[in-house]
């Protein structure tokens, strides 16, 4: 990563990636690619992109909160079971080669962009309204999605909403508890891959300079739009992963 042109390639990949991350998810989708084909190992892209997905959700927490709309209850059934999640996924992440992670990251991103096609905004949701989840259930929800976001960032915002709606929660409210929570497991993971020398930190905060413009860009669209908007663009991004991953597949 010595070409200068690089630099500010990361950065405009990370404010699109911050912003798509905060409203809907899939923003790694973009910066794990250009961070590989910058010449990192794709355990080092991993474990660096986590640099920038921390930056961007300290700002994104921040906005939410400054907007009144935080849950901070959501630490206990949200968070926390995430980032014990993201323990396990982490580790997994490190224990595979370079090889079967890409081949492990390619098959994620279709199967994590179909299920979210399939459910996108989480229909299932509007019933749970009605029936109540249980908390515990809900708690292993996030569990799992912590797995997963400990495994490979890629696509976990979508699992979240998913988890949020089901809960009962608008997409607005849901997009501050996916922050909060992804913020969690985040500093969890990082610290895994910095203890293992899979993080390099001029490439990453390069990075994380962008996601948080990028983050603070979403949030603001998020709480000015409202649910239908971040709904439709949800949506959207939804359908254009799925068509970019069965395209380049």
């Amino acid at each position: 990563m010595t070409d200068p042109w690089l630099y500010p390639l990361l950065v405009l990949a990370g404010i699109v990636a911050g912003a798509l991350n905060v409203i809907a998810g899939g923003g790694s989708f973009l910066t794990l690619p250009i961070l590989i084909f910058m010449g990192l190992p794709a355990s080092v892209a991993n474990g660096t992109n986590r640099v920038g997905i921390f930056f961007q959700n300290v700002g994104a927490v921040w906005g939410f909160h400054r907007n009144r709309l935080m849950d901070w209850k959501s630490i206990l059934w949200a968070a926390l079971p995430a980032s014990l999640g993201a323990v396990a996924g982490t580790v997994l992440a490190l224990s595979i080669g370079d090889a079967a992670f890409r081949k492990v990251l390619a098959f994620l991103m279709i199967a994590v962009t179909l299920w979210t096609l399939w459910d996108p905004l989480g229909t299932k949701g509007e019933e749970s309204r009605e029936r109540g989840v249980r908390l515990p259930v809900l708690a292993f929800g996030f569990f799992l999605t912590g797995i997963y976001g400990g495994f490979v960032q890629a696509g976990v915002g979508f699992l979240v909403l998913a988890a949020t709606t089901m809960a009962g929660l608008d997409l607005v409210r849901g997009n501050a508890v996916k922050v909060l929570s992804i913020l969690a497991f985040t500093v969890v993971s990082l610290a895994i891959f910095v203890s293992q020398g899979k993080v390099l930190w001029l490439p990453g905060l390069v990075l994380a300079v962008g996601t948080f413009v990028g983050g603070q860009l979403g949030v603001r669209f998020t709480v000015l739009k409202g649910h239908a908007w971040v709904k439709r663009v949800v949506t959207a991004t939804i359908v254009v992963f799925a068509v970019k991953l069965w395209v380049t597949g």
